[in-house]
């Protein structure tokens, strides 16, 4: 019994001390990679340590200890500890608190009481209490399984050996070390396209591909400052892009992938500070990864391009990708228990000192969501965003997102003052299927000039999480990508009216473009998935004169 006490304890200690740490690492991991929430983990409030003023007493009789009762579980182990060895210790108001965490100190005070009662009873050889024939029984056991307590040695040095090397060669005690490496393959069928003048003639061919490789390599480093916030640095390199892809503005962003972002080499793609001002309140500001897809949370609960949906558009509302924010601020407020507001103000160039660039005089966002998650099962969201476009491009990389054209003697395209709204909503039907839909709409003008461009766009999915083997995922979504519905813009800045011979005529895009993708991720590992998919795409740059298109992917992930 005294074995176990001590086996017990120890255990207990040791198991608080890893929950403890884990909260303060592991949550604030996720926070920050994972799922797109600002608000850093707060630490567990210690327990108090045993002082002068906190004493604790021996006990002689468990009928002394007024809060535990005949009915408790652990009554009798109890009464045996105390009426037999008298080592079991109480608080000055006759309670033994047993439903709380142990102390470093009380286990010590503990452990210090049983152990000098047992070498009182060795050394008397109390008849009725240890006798030397339990002693003798002891020793014999002992001689019986030496060849298992050997091994048992052997087996706490070696991990106590290899904790040592561990603490000697790990990569930082105060900054945590995160990854992932991409890799797909990709293959397109090939399709004529009537692209402008759009005559209704299909006039471009491409020839598709049968292999192109996309890889996207990340780095990620979190420095815990405080046990309150912590600095995020990420790194990124990309190699390789759809292709081929229509080199006009009728369809070129209608194959854009998740973790297509090719760079020219090992970029800073994160730089922020995240600081957890109260328990519901944090803030992140920096120079590049204040964006709002990172300040947002996210509804979809299987956002992600390495481990969800494939296409660049099925990850979020076009809306939410408005800016792509490098620089800037932003804050999450969790004002109820199933409500929260985050707003952002972010610069697409904030290094930049030119001219219609800066932190305040370029490509500049500013947004704000309501986040609502009434059940456990329910997340919806609401957001508004007002952008500055320097040069008439929302830069969503999906659907319409230039939507000034480009003058042919200035090769420049005129800026543009967006407000944009948008909703996301999800629903856990069960635990194997979730459903959820978004919707946007932005109006856009001119500053100075009259004339207005509307978009839209929507999707529509289902989520089968744990599908045949827990782990797994399958998606089908199906959306409309980002379509001008309307533009009277002044002339020469009308974009369908450029691509449709340039006459002065105000109207919309003759077509619409829908996307339909499904796919399914096998989880192989904790650390390694595969994920085939298949997208097709019906009037591809809302132009109905375009032949479909059909892309076939096999996406490969490790995170570490």
């Amino acid at each position: 019994m005294l074995a176990w006490l001590l086996i017990a304890g120890v255990n207990g200690v040791a198991q608080k001390a890893l929950a403890q740490q884990y909260i303060n690492t592991v949550t604030t991991q996720d926070s920050k990679v994972k799922n797109d929430n600002i608000i850093p983990s707060s630490p567990s409030s210690p327990s108090l340590p045993l002082s002068p003023e906190n004493p604790m007493a021996q006990v002689t009789s468990v009928s002394q200890l007024k809060d535990v009762q005949p009915n408790d579980w652990a009554f009798q182990s109890l009464q045996s500890l105390v009426e037999r060895y008298g080592c079991i210790a109480g608080y000055p108001d006759s309670s033994y608190r047993g439903n709380r965490a142990l102390t470093r100190y009380e286990f010590a005070a503990g452990v210090n009481a049983c152990l000098d009662r047992v070498n009182e009873l060795i050394t008397t050889a109390t008849s009725d209490l240890v006798t030397r024939e339990d002693l003798a029984i002891l020793q014999k056991l002992q001689s019986e399984f030496a060849p298992e307590l050997a091994t048992l040695r052997g087996r706490v040095d070696s991990l106590e050996a290899r904790t040592v090397e561990i603490k000697a060669n790990q990569f930082s005690t105060t900054t945590k070390l995160n990854g992932l490496l991409i890799v797909g393959i990709q293959g397109r069928t090939n399709n004529r396209g009537d692209v402008n003048p759009r005559d209704g003639k299909k006039d471009t061919n491409d020839a598709g591909t049968n292999i192109n490789v996309i890889s996207l390599a990340q780095l990620y480093l979190t420095s815990q400052i405080t046990p309150s916030s912590y600095l995020f640095t990420g790194l990124l390199d990309g190699n390789g892009k759809s292709s081929p892809r229509f080199t006009n503005s009728v369809s070129r962003n209608d194959v854009f992938l998740g973790y297509e972002f090719p760079t020219d080499g090992l970029i800073i793609s994160d730089l922020n500070f995240h600081w957890l001002v109260t328990d519901k309140l944090a803030i992140m500001v920096g120079t590049e990864g204040v964006s709002m897809p990172a300040a947002f949370r996210g509804p979809n609960r299987v956002e992600s391009a390495a481990t969800g949906p494939l296409s660049y558009f099925a990850q979020r509302n076009p809306i939410l990708n408005m800016g792509y924010g490098h620089g800037g601020i932003a804050i999450d407020w969790q004002f109820a228990k199933r409500a929260s507001l985050q707003a952002i103000y972010t610069s697409y160039q904030p290094g930049n000192p030119g001219k219609g660039s800066g932190l305040f005089d370029g490509t500049t966002t500013t947004g704000v969501q309501l986040l609502l998650t009434p059940t456990d099962t329910f997340d919806l969201s609401l957001y508004y965003v007002n952008n500055y476009s320097s040069n008439g491009c929302l830069l969503t990389f999906v659907g319409d997102e230039c939507l000034t054209t480009v003058n042919t003697t200035t090769g420049k395209s005129a800026p543009l003052q967006t407000n944009a709204v948008g909703a996301t909503v999800t629903w856990q039907i069960s635990p194997r299927i979730s459903a959820g839909a978004w919707g946007g709409y932005t109006k856009s003008y001119i500053p100075g000039r009259s004339g207005n461009v509307e978009t839209t766009n929507y999707m529509v999915f289902l989520n089968f999480p744990d599908l045949f083997a827990r782990g797994n995922l399958a998606g089908i979504y199906v959306g409309q990508p980002p379509k001008i519905t309307s533009s009277d813009l002044l002339i020469g800045n009308n974009v369908p009216d450029f691509i449709n011979t340039g006459l002065g005529r105000a109207g919309r895009q003759p077509g619409t473009t829908t996307q339909i993708e499904a796919f399914y991720r096998f989880q192989l590992t904790d650390n390694i998935s595969i994920t085939p998919g298949i997208i097709h795409i019906l009037e591809p740059g809302n132009t109905p004169d375009s032949d479909s298109v059909t892309i076939g992917l096999l996406r490969s992930t490790f995170t570490f």
